[in-house]
């Protein structure tokens, strides 16, 4: 039989009921006031400080924005100032010391210009230097080859570079558009416009101007900054002595191979040690799918007190970098040990097929090199074969394309004259 339910026991579950129900009132009550505070500005972290860095040679800070201001304070390119306000066209700034001032926004650099630099010289540390180069005046490094690109730090005149590695782009693109360097494609008109007019193309629609390229090279400055600079803005580092004998060509890379001394120009700066160079060259034109053309090695004459030409090679599609015997360029013999100092030259064999070339930065190389090595023995040259091969068991080599117009001419006649 049930019993009937005890009134205290349901008493005490009405008011566990109600209870309940209060702490849920106050519990929402409590959130609605806290979400508020939740809002407030001292409740968000607080955000990342953004910085930029100055463009021009040396600007300075104003107190105000207006037609009559005070300078504040004087920064130079590249220094780093944090932004503390946005005005139209005029940034509020601090420098490291503290001091504070307006500056125009066109006269800085945002901090993704900087950090692309930063990537620059974090993955080119390794690189090894194919060449020196002296800059002839102020020039301003890129973060990738082109003149419209996004540029940092202004390097003095006379700065001296490492060259890592170059790249040609269309001279009036705004950013790298490279090269197509394809031997096929700079002779022959493309398939797919020979199919679409059959008959009423002429050679001249088919195969129409090249656009103008220059030539931009990776460096790294003397403070450690990597970026792209213009490559007829610089000069290779070599003596002046040898830069008359160049013959109007333009050297790519000098390369120390012996040092000899000279005991009747003791009273010079060098003291009579005269250093022995392998150089190569090439035509004086922005845009070539090869380094250089041309291989020399110069020596010292000790009884006219002059350098001469031991070795000239021409007509070949070469690649930086040229190597020592040690496998590294720049690796000065010493003046005691350098008997029968080696070189060793990439060049494109025949059968290299189409260059490929990278699409952002316009960096070309050849699918395969073959590599050519030679031995500087007093003042003569000599090749080194590998061991049980000839000369006649070489692979073929590529050769340049024929330049236009009068120096066409002249490198067919050289050609002719070697056969």
């Amino acid at each position: 039989m049930a019993h009937p339910e005890n009134p205290e026991r349901a008493q005490r579950g009405k008011l566990t009921v109600t209870a309940s129900a209060a702490h849920l009132w106050l519990l929402a009550v409590s959130l609605a006031l806290l979400l508020p505070m939740l809002g407030c500005s001292r409740f968000h972290p607080k955000p990342r400080p953004e910085y930029v860095y100055v463009l021009g040679k040396q600007t300075y800070l104003r107190d105000r924005v207006a037609a009559v201001s005070n300078r504040t304070a004087t920064v130079t390119n590249g220094q780093r100032l944090q932004v503390l306000e946005h005005g139209r066209r005029f940034l509020r700034v601090q420098t490291a010391k503290g001091e504070i001032g307006w500056l125009e926004e066109r006269t800085v650099a945002p901090q993704s210009v900087e950090a692309g630099f930063a990537w620059l010289q974090r993955d080119h540390a390794s690189d090894p230097t194919v060449a020196t180069a002296i800059l002839r005046d102020e020039l301003y490094m890129h973060v990738k080859p082109g003149r419209d690109t996004d540029k940092l730090y202004l390097l003095p005149e006379n700065e001296k570079l490492q060259l890592l590695v170059r790249a040609s782009v269309e001279k009036n693109a705004s950013g790298a558009k490279p090269l197509v360097r394809s031997p096929a494609a700079a002779t022959e008109p493309s398939t797919a416009a020979n199919t679409a007019h059959p008959t009423s193309t002429t050679p001249a629609e088919a195969a129409p101007e090249p656009p103008p390229m220059e030539d931009w090279w990776l460096a790294r400055d003397s403070q450690g900054h990597t970026g792209w600079l213009l490559g007829r803005r610089m000069d290779v580092d070599v003596p002046d002595d040898l830069t008359k004998y160049s013959e109007g060509q333009r050297i790519v890379g000098a390369y120390v191979l012996a040092t000899v001394h000279d005991p009747d120009i003791d009273q010079t700066a060098a003291g009579g040690n005269i250093k022995e160079y392998v150089t190569v060259l090439s035509a004086p034109r922005d845009g070539l799918p090869y380094d250089f053309d041309q291989v020399r090695v110069y020596t010292w004459n000790l009884k006219k007190h002059r350098y001469e030409t031991a070795y000239r090679e021409r007509d070949i599609e070469g690649f930086l970098p040229v190597t020592l015997k040690d496998g590294s360029p720049y690796a000065a013999p010493n003046a005691a040990t350098n008997a029968n100092p080696q070189f060793t030259i990439r060049i494109a064999p025949a059968d290299a097929g189409p260059i490929l070339t990278d699409p952002v930065t316009g960096i070309s190389r050849p699918a395969k090199l073959i590599e050519k090595s030679f031995q500087l023995e007093g003042n003569v040259v000599r090749r080194i074969l590998p061991p049980g091969q000839t000369a006649s068991l070489q692979p073929a080599e590529a050769h340049p394309e024929p330049l236009p117009g009068k120096k066409a001419k002249a490198a067919a006649a050289h050609r002719k004259h070697r056969k």
